[in-house]
C-alpha cells in the first residue's frame, strides 16, 4: 500500500502523523510512505530524521484580517494543489491522510479531486480552518474528542483518538526517573510548558521555588530551551531546592511520563492524549494565545470529567499553583479518583484504530 501523509506547522500535527506511520510499519512491512509538508516547517526536520521520504510544497496560512497576503495565499493554494496532484500521481498513492496544519489543505484537496481515498485527523476539541474546509471533500474524519464531532458531517466522523497515545505506553518509569536524577521513592510532579516553554508558568514556579523545597514530593521542572538561561539566573539568586530538578528540555518524555504522578502543563491535544492514555492526573494551564481558544476547550474536556484541574493563565500565581498541587498529591483518594478518570478518557489503541479506519476505507472504495 502506498500512503501519503501530510501535516505540519507544530509538533501537535506532526507527532501523531509519525506515530501512525510507525504503527503501520510494525504491521505492514511492504507499506510505502510519502510525507508532504513545507520546507520551512518543523516537519522538514522531524520527518527526514525518521528516514521517511519527504517532499514539499509552498503554502501559507490565512491572515485573520483583510490583507493582500490572503490573495497570495489563495494563489499559492491553487499552485499547491497542482504540485500535489503531480506528486500523488507520480507516487501512485492509495490513500492520503492529513493530520492538520495549512499544508494539508492543497494536498488533501488534490487527493479528493483525483478520487484517492482521504482521511483527516483532528486532534483538538475545536477544529481549525483547514480541517473545516477539507471536511466537505474527504471520505472520513478521525477525531480525538467527542466534543469535536458536532463540527463535522456526522456520517463521516469516527472517534479514533490520537496515535501519539499509543507510543507512551509500556515505558519504564523507574528508568525515566533515574535518567534525570529523580528519586524512586517520592511522588513526582512534572511541570512543562511545551517544547519552547511558557513564560507565565516559569514565573509562577520561580515564585514558589522556596516553598516547593519544603514539600514531601519532588518536582521535575522543564523550562523550555528558550527560557532556560534566564530561569537559571533567577534560580542562582533564590537557591535550587534539592527536590526540584530543572531541565531545559526532555528527550525521553514517554519514560518520564511513565514515572510521573501529576503533570502541570498546557492543554495541547498531544499532551492530553499522552496523559489520558497513561492515566496521569493533571493541572492544565491552557495557552490563551491559540486559535478559537481551543486549548481551554481541550482542558475542559478533561476537567469536566474529573481527570484534571483547570487553572486559567490569568488566575495563575505561585501560591495557587502550590495549593492545587497539594490538594491533589496530599489526598490519596482524590489522586486515585483523578487517575481513574484520566484513564477512562484515554484511547491507548488510537494508532491502531486510525490504521484500521484507513484500511477499511481503502478496501471499501477499492471494491466498488
Amino acid at each position: 500500500m502506498k500512503i501519503v501523509v501530510s501535516g505540519g506547522g507544530t509538533g501537535g500535527h506532526i507527532y501523531p502523523a509519525l506515530a501512525l506511520i510507525r504503527e503501520i510499519q510494525k504491521d505492514t512491512k511492504d507499506a510505502e510512505f510519502l510525507y508532504i509538508g513545507t520546507e520551512k516547517g518543523l516537519e522538514s526536520k522531524l520527518v527526514t530524521r525518521e528516514n521517511i521520504p519527504f517532499k514539499s510544497i509552498h503554502i501559507t496560512g490565512f491572515k485573520r484580517k483583510i490583507s493582500i497576503e490572503n490573495v497570495k495565499t489563495i494563489l499559492r493554494f491553487f499552485k499547491g494543489v497542482r504540485d500535489s496532484k503531480k506528486m500523488l500521481k507520480d507516487f501512485k498513492a492509495d490513500v492520503v491522510i492529513g493530520t492538520g496544519g495549512y499544508v494539508c489543505g492543497p494536498v488533501v484537496y488534490a487527493a479528493a479531486k483525483l478520487g484517492i481515498p482521504t482521511i483527516i485527523h483532528e486532534q483538538n476539541s475545536v477544529p481549525g480552518l483547514t480541517n473545516k474546509f477539507l471536511s466537505k471533500y474527504v471520505d472520513k474524519i478521525a477525531v480525538c474528542f467527542d466534543e469535536a464531532k458536532k463540527f463535522f458531517p456526522q456520517e463521516k466522523v469516527v472517534l479514533t483518538g490520537n496515535p501519539r497515545a499509543s507510543e507512551v505506553l509500556g515505558n519504564d518509569g523507574i528508568k525515566g526517573r533515574l535518567s534525570v536524577g529523580l528519586k524512586t521513592n517520592l511522588p513526582v510532579v512534572l511541570i512543562v510548558g511545551g517544547s519552547r516553554g511558557a513564560r507565565p508558568i516559569n514565573e509562577a514556579v520561580l515564585k514558589s521555588l522556596t516553598e516547593l523545597g519544603r514539600k514531601p514530593y519532588q518536582v521535575l521542572y522543564v523550562t523550555g530551551d528558550v527560557h532556560f538561561e534566564e530561569v537559571q539566573k533567577e534560580v542562582e539568586l533564590i537557591g535550587n531546592p534539592e527536590n526540584v530538578i530543572i531541565k531545559p528540555f526532555i528527550h525521553n518524555m514517554p519514560e518520564i511520563l511513565a514515572g510521573t504522578d501529576l503533570t502541570i502543563a498546557r492543554a495541547g491535544a498531544t499532551t492530553l492524549a499522552e496523559l489520558t492514555s497513561l492515566g496521569i492526573p493533571s493541572i492544565l494551564i491552557p495557552s490563551p494565545y491559540v486559535t478559537n481558544n481551543h486549548q481551554e476547550k481541550n482542558a475542559r474536556s478533561l476537567s469536566d470529567h474529573g481527570a484534571a484541574e483547570l487553572l486559567l493563565e490569568k488566575e495563575l500565581t505561585g501560591k495557587k499553583l502550590i495549593e492545587h498541587m497539594d490538594q491533589i498529591l496530599m489526598d490519596d483518594l482524590k489522586l486515585n479518583e483523578m487517575k481513574k478518570a484520566a484513564k477512562k478518557l484515554g484511547i491507548p489503541d488510537a494508532a491502531n484504530r486510525l490504521y484500521h479506519l484507513m484500511e477499511k476505507l481503502v478496501n471499501s472504495i477499492g471494491s466498488k
